[in-house]
């Protein structure tokens, strides 16, 4: 492992000062007139502060993104929309190295990492620009008596709460506002306190680019607080989630006051299983940096990594040789691979399963927290457990960091035996050269998605999504876009 310390850079205008919410058009502060500290989790120093939204807040965006639903936006054609989401993607690509800067100072991810969001937002953007015509009107055939004309239109369901996570915010509020403007829905977006920056920089662009007031806003604060009053607010039509199962779970107890719809992507604890036939010099590289990737705090995380046994030692010692190449620092250098957890707090946590995995498993490479010139910053080792067993603590519950535990198998039906004990059913990974066994395999793993002799790519026209307690509802491809639609029957006596 190498460790890598900040290369000086010329940081962006946008981060100082205090930083206002978006509502109706108009930058404001909170109602309470409260902050929070944005703090780079680099180096633990202070960047900026952001407004301490709440339900107060949270009412008036609300209001606004329902006026902007029934005035202006409502008769934007399909056509108008899609030229809006073109002049978005033209001003975010213009301005995207000020983008990746500001989200690698606000939640650590390397610049190596968020610069190459640009060409993977420019698609997704691309594509949900490419589907605005999902609301269109289909007549239809019918067997009524009499002469009658069917219509059957998708309409926009209205106001969409987005509740996103800290780690990944300029990708991940795409999942929000791309089917927004695409099917001529309002967004409010609650994005997290620990990496609001580039979600509130981003609007200021949309905004230049000509999104009328009030289909966007941006409401920072408190999940308890914010985030709370937009899943439970009743001119709420629809959320979004991002997020751990427990507060998915409040959600949807809260979305019982006026049955709004739910999309939830949760945690997972994701099996990735290497087979001894498969080609280890990418086997190793991509099985590890489906664990270490954004320093681990990616939910579908391959962090339980099955090895058929006659393999084990052999894997181990090769991924123990790749985790300490990897080079880790300030996101801030190019060279860096692997940046901070996002907090202190998420340190504390990483560094508890640390422990406790210690007791379970015999700890093969990392597992310390760095200093030295890192020692300001939230910096853990990219970690290896081996001989680790399904039932340990490590291999239970989701840690969200570098944090990878090794388990052997035997034979395909004890890989999947192991693979599917487990509450979560977000996404899965399989190692081989057999197309049998791959096929088989993949198909029999119990989650979303599944990867074979890969991890992580996604592709916005195929999409992606959970199971089981990994949550429900579909990211990506068209299915994503008519979950921001509903079916509307049009019965029209012609006599």
């Amino acid at each position: 492992m190498t460790v890598q310390g900040a290369t000086p850079v010329e940081v962006p205008a946008f981060i100082g000062g205090t930083k206002k919410m978006l509502i109706g058009g108009n930058w404001v502060d909170a109602a309470s007139g409260e902050v929070l500290d944005a703090i780079n989790p680099a180096t633990g120093e202070h960047l900026c502060r952001i407004a301490k939204g709440g339900k107060e807040d949270i009412d008036r965006a609300v209001a606004a993104a329902r006026k902007a639903f029934e005035g202006e936006w409502s008769r934007f054609t399909p056509h108008q929309r899609r030229k809006l989401m073109h002049r978005v993607h033209d001003a975010l690509m213009d301005n995207f190295d000020e983008l990746a800067m500001i989200e690698t100072m606000d939640m650590g991810a390397p610049l190596l990492r968020t610069r190459a969001y640009r060409d993977w937002i420019s698609q997704l953007l691309l594509f949900f620009a490419g589907q605005c015509e999902s609301g269109g009107i289909a007549p239809s055939r019918n067997s009524l008596p009499g002469n009658f004309l069917t219509l059957r239109q998708m309409a926009p369901v209205g106001v969409v709460g987005g509740i996103i996570p800290w780690n990944g915010p300029l990708m991940g509020m795409w999942w929000v506002y791309g089917p927004a403007l695409a099917t001529g829905c309002t967004a409010v977006l609650k994005p997290a306190e620990d990496a609001s920056l580039s979600v509130l920089r981003v609007s200021e662009l949309m905004l230049e680019a000509g999104v009328p007031e009030g289909v966007i806003n941006v409401v920072t604060g408190l999940g308890r607080d914010a985030g709370q009053a937009l899943a439970e607010h009743m001119d709420v039509d629809r959320i979004a989630f991002t997020g751990s199962v427990p507060t998915a779970q409040a959600i949807v107890r809260a979305s019982a006051g006026n049955l709004k719809r739910l999309q939830l992507e949760l945690g997972g604890k994701s099996p990735d299983i290497v087979f001894a036939d498969a080609d280890l010099d990418k086997a190793v590289p991509g099985a590890a940096m489906g664990v270490y990737t954004n320093s681990g705090q990616i939910c579908v995380a391959g962090s339980r990594i099955f090895v058929q046994r006659s393999i084990h030692d052999e894997f181990v010692e090769r991924l123990k040789t790749f985790a300490g190449s990897i080079r880790v620092g300030n996101g801030l250098d190019p060279a860096t691979q692997i940046g901070p957890l996002i907090s202190q707090r998420q340190l504390d946590r990483v560094m508890h399963y640390i422990g406790v995995g210690g007791g379970e498993a015999t700890l093969a490479a990392g597992g310390r927290r760095l200093g030295g010139d890192l020692a300001g910053g939230f910096f853990v080792e990219p970690t290896v457990f081996a001989g680790a067993d399904n039932t340990m603590t490590i291999a239970r519950e989701e840690i969200f960091g570098p944090v990878a535990s090794v388990i052997p198998f035997d034979d395909a039906e004890d890989a999947l035996r192991l693979a599917n004990d487990t509450p979560y059913g977000l996404a899965g990974g399989v190692w081989t050269q057999n197309v049998s066994t791959a096929h088989k395999v993949a198909q029999r793993i119990q989650a979303g998605t599944v990867w074979v002799n890969c991890y992580g790519v996604i592709d916005p026209a195929v999409g992606f999504g959970g199971t089981k307690m990994s949550g429900y509802g579909w990211k990506g491809a068209r299915d994503h876009v008519e979950s921001f639609l509903y079916p509307k029957a049009i019965y029209m006596n012609l006599d």
